[in-house]
């Protein structure tokens, strides 16, 4: 008797010693409500039933193992309080309910200045969603999806609505419906992202002076879609393999005062889709082997154009709707290389060429009145059309680039291998084991 006494005196002991521990074996929510302002509390490797609202400044630790695991009816974690970090949890079960007017997510922030990162996020509606929150890290998360067969069902990876000053880095995102969204969102950093599988890689509506830096897009319907914002940076990023009818590395629709430099679009069904867009810098991108390097709407006006790589593209460049774009191909002297499809003579040295370049072609009439003209793109019968309206002297000006550059023919070997050295890797961590790139099956119209 005294020592099943003594034994319940010690035990007693130990669990008001550690009464965080002991209690959040039992109820994540009772614990998290019980500790105080700015303190820590380390999970184990286990599951922790969901739905918790985080109402406090602190922070949550977990390991490998640990999981949060919702009910299905709402948000799995809540964030109501600023200053609160999350780290090393797997985040899985929210609601999928498309009809609420809550849009649930694996994680919802409603407030300032907290981190999250290394978290993994599965079977959510939204992985990370910022709703008003502001100046928080969002970095090192893994949000899958249900891939696309399932993009209707579900929500987007990070998605930012009226949330400023953000930084969202480094984090992977694959199979959700849009990547990255961002909707009325603006002055926030997005560096180092790899968003593959999805709708539209990156989704921007009505948000300015962002910047996105060092990010890759593979194998989505659309790279980027940037719509209705304005004084965007886009620097560095990749979008290779992007592909299906009428798809895009980079979309511009109603976006204007954008600088797009430095960027590779690479094997897309169309690299640069511009479309009632006005005064965008496209400065030092390499724009290679898409089937159309870039459409451009004669709703667009004073793009610029310099210092770009566009080569071995099927069609370099198509004005569509008309001939009233008033878009420069040069800036200060300097125009865009065009590759080993426009030789140039450069006797001067200078890296200029001594005549200016230009593109002449029909297949705007034929992509304007016929959708289905993108399946055919690399088919026989296009050169055919192409010889057939320059004989009858039909065809139309596409651009006119008075200061081309000379071909840099050593640079350009050394980035094909670098890319398709990607695509291979990327396709073998993903584990397929075909390339079949049919451009113009499976995709959306724009």
């Amino acid at each position: 008797m005294k020592k099943l006494t003594l034994f319940s005196f010690v035990f007693f002991l130990l669990f008001l010693m550690n009464p965080e521990k002991n209690m959040a074996a039992e109820n994540l929510q009772a614990i998290i409500d019980s500790m105080k302002e700015g303190a820590v509390l380390k999970l184990e490797n286990k599951t922790y039933e969901g739905n918790i609202v985080i109402n406090k400044s602190m922070t949550i630790i977990g390991s490998d193992k640990t999981v949060i695991k919702g009910d299905g009816s709402g948000n799995v974690i809540s964030i109501k309080s600023p200053n609160v970090k999350l780290s090393r949890l797997t985040v899985t079960g929210s609601s999928m309910d498309r009809n609420s007017s809550e849009e649930y997510a694996g994680i919802k922030v409603y407030t300032n200045n907290n981190t999250i990162e290394h978290i993994n996020i599965r079977h959510s509606f939204h992985g990370i969603y910022l709703s008003q929150a502001h100046d928080n890290k969002i970095r090192y998360n893994h949000i899958q999806g249900m891939g696309k067969g399932e993009i209707a069902a579900q929500g987007n990876g990070l998605h930012v609505y009226y949330a400023n000053n953000n930084l969202l880095e480094k984090n992977t995102i694959e199979g959700t419906r849009d990547g990255m969204f961002f909707d009325y969102a603006n002055n926030n950093h997005s560096y180092g992202n790899n968003i593959s599988n999805t709708r539209y890689g990156l989704h921007y509506m009505y948000s300015d002076e962002n910047t996105f830096k060092k990010n890759i897009f593979t194998m989505n319907t659309g790279g980027a879609a940037i719509m209705n914002s304005n004084h965007l940076k886009l620097e560095d990023n990749q979008f290779i393999v992007n592909y299906g009818n009428q798809s895009f590395g980079l979309l511009l629709l109603q976006a204007n005062d954008n600088y797009i430099a430095g960027n590779t679009f690479y094997m897309n069904q169309r690299g640069l889709y511009i479309d009632q867009a006005t005064r965008n810098t496209i400065m030092g991108n390499r724009i290679i082997q898409n089937q159309i390097g870039i459409e451009l709407w004669a709703s667009s006006n004073e793009q610029i154009f310099t210092l770009n790589r566009i080569s071995e593209n099927t069609i370099p460049v198509v004005t569509l709707g008309g001939q009233g774009a008033r878009n420069s191909w040069s800036k200060n002297g300097k125009g865009n290389d065009w590759g080993p499809a426009f030789p140039l003579t450069d006797l001067n040295q200078d890296g200029i060429g001594d005549f200016p370049v230009s593109y002449h072609s029909s297949l705007h009439q034929l992509i304007e009145d016929q959708e289905l003209t993108n399946l055919f793109l690399k088919s026989p019968a296009i050169k055919i059309f192409e010889k057939i309206n320059a004989t009858l002297k039909s065809d139309e000006v596409m651009f006119k680039d008075t200061h081309p550059l000379a071909a840099a023919k050593s640079s350009h070997k050394t980035f094909l291998f670098a890319a398709l050295g990607l695509v291979i890797g990327l396709i073998l961590l993903k584990g397929r084991h075909q390339l079949c790139i049919t451009f113009g099956r499976n995709g959306r119209k724009t």
